[in-house]
């Protein structure tokens, strides 16, 4: 199923797949749902439990429009904080975020604790801006340099600011769900919002105790792996894994360990429930 919904002026487009425990999956800054479905579908495919995945473009980006109130990170988790209270009202849920959804997910861990089944935080930005923090240089480990010298001049461009496996099967995935399907209004990504929020999110009133699972790769060029490592005390049942070999497009370079990790995680919260 596929739809829009107004929130606070907002033109929210979502899609959901599946039924049974609710699962909003947020993606990060400049893309949409497609990045976190085409990592996470494949898991399902072989999932025995009944979850129902709600896969959101933020505002801005994909096909969800911005309403001309929206002018940092507040303003984004009170149009989410809206879709939930719509689509998902009284039910508890599980989390997963990317990137700025990682950023945003902690927020709502924040706001809506009591509600959240279980997090995952896949290469979570931790200091809003530009590669803020401590990010490590671009490393390649994996180049296929005949392929590479096949792709086109402004394709290459693309794939080479941020891949750490620059092979055909990454750059496959990396155009299907993520340069292909960009759709942006640049105009209120890079003039209008401000991607901070106005007050310290990873202040918590008491640590997150449910299951968690955080992502991040060793080679991130874009938000690190060092300073994940400061959110651990806010969540005490959380797996911290630095996979190697991994950029900042993680899910697709190290594709067979995201599934297993995610799987596993999924099975810890299931047996809780």
């Amino acid at each position: 199923m596929n739809a829009t919904i107004d929130v606070l002026g907002t033109e929210l487009y979502y899609e959901v797949y599946g039924e049974g425990i609710p699962f909003l999956i947020l993606h990060g800054w400049g893309v949409n749902h497609h990045l976190m479905s085409g990592c996470l579908e494949p898991v399902f495919k072989e999932c025995k439990y009944e979850i129902m995945r709600i896969y959101m473009d933020l505002p801005g980006m994909g096909r969800s429009k911005a309403s001309s109130r929206i002018k940092r990170s507040d303003d984004v988790l009170d149009v989410i904080l809206g879709f939930i209270d719509e689509i998902i009202p009284t039910q508890k849920f599980i989390l997963a975020g990317e990137s700025y959804g990682g950023y945003l997910s902690r927020a709502l861990i924040q706001k809506r604790s009591r509600q959240i089944l279980g997090l995952l935080l896949l290469c979570p930005l931790v200091y809003p801006g530009y590669r803020q923090g401590d990010i490590p240089p671009l490393q390649v480990i994996e180049r296929d340099h005949v392929f590479m010298e096949s792709l086109d001049k402004a394709e290459k461009a693309f794939f080479e600011n941020m891949a750490i496996v620059q092979t055909r099967r990454v750059w496959e995935k990396y155009k299907r769900d993520i340069l292909d399907v960009m759709e942006n209004d640049e105009h209120f990504l890079n003039e209008v919002l401000d991607g901070a929020f106005s007050y310290d999110i990873d202040q918590l009133e008491e640590p997150f105790g449910k299951p968690s699972l955080i992502l991040v790769g060793r080679q991130d060029t874009e938000v690190g792996y060092r300073d994940q490592f400061k959110l651990l005390d806010n969540y005490p049942r959380a797996s911290f894994v630095v996979l190697d070999k991994a950029g900042h497009n993680l899910q697709i370079e190290q594709e067979e360990l995201f599934n297993s990790l995610v799987r596993e995680w999924l099975e810890r919260i299931i047996a809780e429930l």
